[in-house]
């Protein structure tokens, strides 16, 4: 029997529909290891520079943190989704830093949804991504387009 998820097409998704991407525990391991290859600022690096920081404390790049909610998106929705891409993110905010052992947990809203004049086979849905810690603050947002492609006929 094949246990592969239903792919899912434009027509698949609502406005209004909002869609739990998943939730993470960040290690201090992970905080580190991505700041030295991507944003190796010392309030991501080490504990005494990140205390004279604004954050207080070890801080995760916000960087990671939108590559962590990339994840979790991609593995609830575009792993399965007929997705084509998408032209980028606008609005992105970090709003909270995210420190070592805080859960964040991720969530997409779709917000408008067309079809392209261009392209009729083409989807385009534009959504809020919204990463919340443990706390339910919420720590990041962003806005963007994507492509996907409308259900054959």
């Amino acid at each position: 029997m094949n246990q592969e998820k239903k792919r899912t097409y434009y027509e698949d998704f609502e406005i209004g529909d909002i869609i739990p991407v998943g939730y993470k525990t960040v290690s201090r391991e992970e905080v580190i290891r991505f700041a030295t290859e991507f944003d190796p600022q010392p309030f991501h690096l080490d504990d005494e520079a990140a205390a004279k920081s604004l954050f207080g404390k070890l801080s995760a790049s916000g960087w990671h943190t939108a590559s962590m909610f990339m994840r979790m998106y991609v593995d609830a929705i575009l792993s399965h989704a007929e997705t084509l891409g998408a032209p980028g993110v606008e609005k992105l905010q970090w709003l909270k830093p995210v420190h070592p052992e805080d859960t964040l947990t991720g969530k997409y809203y779709i917000l408008d949804k067309r079809v392209s004049k261009s392209r009729p086979d083409v989807g385009i849905l534009y959504g809020k991504a919204e990463m919340t810690n443990q706390k339910n603050e919420i720590v990041m947002t962003f806005e963007g387009s994507g492509f996907i492609r409308c259900m054959p006929e």
